[in-house]
């Protein structure tokens, strides 16, 4: 098979009950592309086929709706008769399974910031009415050292249509108690699929252990799991409180929102025992600092983690110079911590703290970037660097988001000048 529809097939990737998988390229749009096939001849005349065939076309729905940077993207989707198939985006990572052995789990701090990520993504989902029900390992993709991209929403539940919900879809191990009792579900469920991916993580081996799906749904309804400490002594009891309160067995003593959930993660990751002790800021609390600042106020999650990729952090102590009145630059500073004063000959004239952006001229002028004063630190500070060419080269949203951030500083830094002069 050379092609298939419009793309370039490479290799085959894999295969599943129903379909087939695909590395294929898009010539149109030059990129690498999984592509997931309907075998027809797998599907027909069965009422498994066609449940896999339902299943198909829920997740063909979502082409362009879920895009998130830790969401696997649906770039294209064909349902006919004689041919159908998912383009996707390709993450050559593989799944997160390889890691959920007592022989290979992964640094506590490298996995509670993957389950940070995921709350993230799945909130996302949530906000636009989409709830997984099929979240596991094989269904979360390793992008990165700690980057994930979640995948197959095949089985998802969606706020916005008239769909019935169709029970025994998802994997009995990771299944909620409310799952398997078959009761209304929402991302509750997947609040607690996510903590058992958690458990399994951190230990190597499921909460429950059973020779048969039977077994382990009566034990996922009746039976309290080890703490994960009991198989992991160093795992923090933050860890261990975080992982039973994801899987309560009771809705009202679980996570009522993913907020939460990711608010204990990133409050665990801080703990001394989790921090990587290094100079690097985590992703984790790269998230949490921009979220908490009022230039970012107006933009989305992705938009954040967007501004992650293309940033670079740094931690400066007292009177450190960052820029030079005369100099060229090509960046633009935003204070995440601390304090800075602008100076024009030894004048003052402002001081910035944490929300605050400097040297944004840089970008707005486009050219004749000279900097016209001199900038630097008076405490020790923390500082989100941006290069005006990365920032080019973002999304339409995200430089929309900075362009009305720059426009409402330009706005009050001209009202403060008029205060100034008609003061005097």
């Amino acid at each position: 098979m050379d092609k298939i529809g419009k793309y370039e097939v490479i290799k085959k990737l894999g295969e599943g009950a129903t379909s087939e998988v695909y590395l294929c390229h898009d010539s149109f749009n030059d990129r690498d592309v999984a592509l997931k096939l309907v075998v027809e001849e797998k599907i027909r005349d069965s009422e498994s086929g066609k449940l896999a065939k339902r299943l198909f076309i829920t997740e063909a729905s979502l082409a362009g709706k879920l895009s998130h940077p830790h969401i696997v993207q649906i770039y294209d989707a064909v349902v006919d008769e004689k041919l159908s198939y998912i383009v996707m985006e390709y993450v050559p990572g593989g799944t997160l399974e390889p890691f959920c052995d007592p022989a290979t789990v992964l640094p506590i701090d490298k996995i509670v910031e993957i389950i940070f990520k995921c709350t993230r993504a799945l909130d996302f989902a949530d906000k636009l009415g989409v709830t997984h029900r099929d979240i596991k390992p094989a269904n979360i993709l390793r992008s990165g050292e700690s980057d994930i991209k979640i995948s197959d929403f095949g089985a998802a539940l969606m706020s916005s249509t008239e769909q019935t919900q169709v029970t025994g879809i998802g994997s009995p191990a990771y299944m909620s108690p409310q799952q398997i009792k078959e009761q209304p579900l929402d991302h509750q469920t997947d609040i607690y699929s996510l903590g058992v991916v958690m458990y399994q993580l951190l230990t190597g081996v499921l909460p429950f252990q059973a020779s048969n799906n039977f077994s382990m749904m009566y034990q996922i309804i009746n039976v309290e799991p080890p703490l994960p400490s009991s198989y992991r002594k160093e795992i923090p009891l933050a860890v261990d409180r975080i992982v039973r309160k994801a899987m309560n067995k009771d809705i009202e003593r679980r996570y009522a929102t993913w907020g939460e959930f990711s608010f204990d993660l990133a409050e665990a990751f801080r703990n001394e025992h989790l921090a990587p002790r290094t100079q690097e800021v985590a992703d984790t609390d790269k998230f949490n600092i921009m979220r908490s600042l009022s230039f970012f106020n107006d933009f989305t999650d992705a938009e954040l983690w967007e501004v992650m990729r293309i940033s670079n952090w740094a931690n400066l102590p007292e009177n450190t110079v960052i820029m030079r009145d005369g100099e060229t630059g090509d960046f633009f500073c935003i204070l995440a911590s601390g304090e800075v004063k602008v100076t024009k000959r030894k004048k003052l004239l402002n001081v910035l703290t944490a929300g605050e952006c400097f040297g944004e001229m840089a970008y707005l002028a486009r050219s004749g970037n000279e900097r016209t004063a001199d900038v630097s630190t008076t405490s020790e500070s923390q500082l989100i660097k941006i290069k005006t060419e990365d920032l080019e080269k973002a999304s339409d949203g995200c430089r929309h988001r900075f362009d009305r951030a720059f426009m409402g500083i330009l706005v009050e830094r001209l009202a403060l000048a008029n205060t100034r002069l008609t003061s005097v």
